[in-house]
């Protein structure tokens, strides 16, 4: 190479993925087993609402004490306690941390499109490959319970979602780089994974994640005012207005969020005014945390929405060290999640960026943005199969732009070892979620922890 140092530094990635077969063997992989000091449910859920807004923080405790999917959903930092304990490669990745089965789904590309990919990275951090994808096994079980799957069917879609995951890894492996970077376009996903009998399903939600836009949210929770402008209505316990300081507070933080932004976006923010600001509650893991929309008018009163999210650190970061990788310094939660987003998705929102509001770190993004997802736990026993496959492909993309898939499919290898390891593992742990939410629905029935259902 005339003198030139190669780089990256020589070596055979699959034949270094296979290698650490010999000190973990695929098999392991099954292992789960209860830690003395591990926490019970209830102080778990407990630890993780610290530095949440207290009044909000029963709404969490009743959201995830609906099911133990719901359980699952809300309690990544338990399940990272636990994951930390099994065996891993130690081959990193920027994973999404919290890749359970209802955190894939619709929304819309910069030209009007709908994508499927990953679309919650609250959690994403730098981490084992092996945790997002036993999160999603283990969620799949749980969301077959639900919807009132057999235990084969469950097990199966489990089993389904990592061989998925295998397969797609293989196939990433064997393109050429540029190439394995754009793989597996979206219109191609059905085929790929033999998901066909989920077609209707992914019409249906295609079909409502084109209405559901800044639109139609602003025409459900605002009002015109005397000046010809609009401002959001009160919702509670969702919507609430906000004190004018607090809103002014937030809208001034769009100044620094804006320097984040790709500067071809700005000619399209100038063209939109801020009009006004309301706290809303969002999701399952999130209640709790400060969240803001943020209504934008533009020359013709159409509304852009903007969520204004704050950034608390991954509740993965704690439990790096005890699998042997070391968590990298953040200088910004809301940078961390808005990098590690686009990092994992093939297409991402092009006015994702982050913020500080009152020292506080937030992400920034389009609300409402034809944003579709398919229920898990609503699906029908012989859908199951192919949505675990579908989501275990998607993993398996979006784990590719963080890692060479060589090496991660010269560990996984050919034959079906690892997928029933994992499947194995997901029924155990699925079965350990539900305990733990039965010792979340004692504690609040014994009145140890606040609990409003229903909300």
């Amino acid at each position: 190479m005339r003198g030139f140092a190669r780089w990256p530094s020589p070596g055979t990635p699959k034949e270094e993925g296979k290698a650490l077969r010999a000190s973990v063997p695929r098999c392991t992989h099954r292992t789960f087993d209860l830690d003395g000091s591990r926490p019970d449910a209830v102080s778990a859920v407990e630890e993780s609402n610290a530095g949440r807004i207290p009044e909000l923080t029963p709404i969490r405790v009743g959201r995830m004490a609906a099911t133990p999917f719901a359980f699952l959903r809300g309690s990544a930092g338990l399940m990272a306690y636990d994951l930390a304990r099994t065996p891993t490669t130690r081959i990193g990745t920027q994973i999404c941390g919290d890749a359970h089965a209802a955190n894939f789904g619709l929304y819309g590309d910069a030209r009007g499109g709908l994508v499927i990919d990953l679309n919650d990275f609250d959690e994403t951090v730098h981490g084992p490959w092996e945790w997002d994808l036993k999160r999603l096994a283990a969620s799949l079980v749980l969301a077959g319970r639900e919807a009132g799957a057999d235990e084969d069917t469950c097990r199966a879609a489990a089993q389904d979602a990592a061989g998925a995951y295998r397969r797609t890894m293989r196939l990433l492996a064997k393109l050429p780089a540029l190439d394995a970077w754009n793989a597996i376009a979206d219109e191609e996903l059905v085929s790929h994974t033999d998901a066909h009998d989920l077609i209707g399903t992914l019409e249906r939600v295609s079909e409502k994640a084109r209405a559901n836009t800044s639109g139609r949210f602003a025409a459900k929770s605002t009002e015109a005012t005397e000046d010809g402008g609009r401002r959001f209505v009160d919702a509670p316990p969702v919507l609430r207005r906000v004190p004018d300081a607090e809103a002014a507070a937030v809208a001034a933080s769009l100044e620094q969020y804006v320097t984040t932004l790709s500067e071809d976006r700005l000619p399209l923010l100038a063209r939109h005014a801020v009009h006004d600001v309301a706290f809303r509650v969002v999701g399952t893991g999130s209640v709790g945390t400060r969240s803001y929309v943020v209504l934008l008018l533009d020359h013709r009163g159409q509304p852009l929405v903007l969520q204004v999210k704050e950034a608390r650190p991954s509740a993965l970061v704690p439990h790096l060290a005890t699998a042997g990788l070391q968590a990298a310094p953040v200088a910004h939660e809301g940078r961390r999640v808005v990098l590690g987003q686009q990092r994992m998705q093939v297409v991402s929102d092009i006015l994702l960026g982050w913020t500080t509001v009152d020292g506080r770190p937030y992400q920034v993004r389009q609300f409402r943005n034809r944003k579709g997802s398919v229920d898990p736990a609503a699906l029908a026993a012989d859908q199951m199969d192919d949505y675990g496959r579908m989501t275990g492909a998607l993993l398996a993309r979006a784990h590719a732009h963080g890692a060479d898939p060589r090496l991660i499919a010269g560990y996984c290898g050919k034959n079906e070892e690892l997928d029933e390891a994992i499947a194995a593992f997901a029924v155990t742990y699925a079965d350990r979620t539900e305990a733990d939410h039965a010792e979340l629905v004692t504690g609040i029935r014994t009145g140890r922890v606040a609990a409003e259902l229903g909300v």
